[in-house]
């Protein structure tokens, strides 16, 4: 393991409550046979990131029963049904203390992106300033990774659904770019329309 993966954290947001997939949360919806949740664990750690926290809000306790989140710091969000906003401030506030110097955060509604685009953006980190997005055909996608120096601005202006959306606006200049577009496709499970993608 590198010093780099040692440093970066992974942090799943996969609190949603899937509204638009009536109610159903996109943690538990099945992939190639497990909760989506775990997949996406899985994808973190095939990058490197042997410290992994899960933020849940729907049906916790459900998603708790049936994923294997072990060896996962696992933190619930009460404040789930405000929007993201409130997941990554949950899951930052979860990492203080660490010893990490990054965070590698993904959405748990992504299976589209594996372990290659992860472990492209944890290559790209250079330390606590670092902030490094995957892109797709030159647009900034996920995962994202925000160096520590960044987990307060990034907490603070963290609203909504936005989660990351305005401070990355804000500091684009400083944000390098990891072309992704042949590794991953970055397709959201939104809608029932959506559930095409899931194995």
């Amino acid at each position: 393991m590198t010093q780099n993966e040692q440093q970066v954290a992974g942090l799943v947001l996969a609190a949603g409550g899937g509204r638009r997939l009536g109610g159903r949360p996109k943690a538990l919806l099945e992939h190639r046979g497990r909760p989506l949740v775990e997949y996406a664990v899985g994808v973190l750690r095939a990058a490197g990131c042997t410290r992994v926290h899960v933020v849940l809000g729907a049906r916790a306790a459900d998603v708790r029963e049936r994923a294997r989140l072990d060896g996962c710091v696992v933190v619930e969000n009460p404040a789930w049904e405000a929007g993201m906003g409130s997941s990554l401030r949950a899951g930052l506030d979860s990492l203080a203390g660490t010893g990490a110097t990054a965070v590698l955060v993904s959405l748990v509604d992504q299976p589209g992106i594996g372990a290659a685009a992860a472990r492209r953006v944890v290559g790209a980190f250079e330390g606590e300033s670092s902030l490094v997005s995957a892109a797709y055909d030159g647009v900034r996608g996920h995962p994202v990774l925000f160096g520590a120096a960044h987990w307060e601005g990034i907490a603070a202006s963290a609203t909504g659904d936005r989660g990351a959306r305005a401070y990355l606006k804000a500091y684009a200049d400083a944000v390098t770019l990891v072309e992704c577009g042949d590794v991953a496709e970055p397709y959201d499970i939104d809608t029932e329309a959506d559930l095409v993608h899931l194995e």
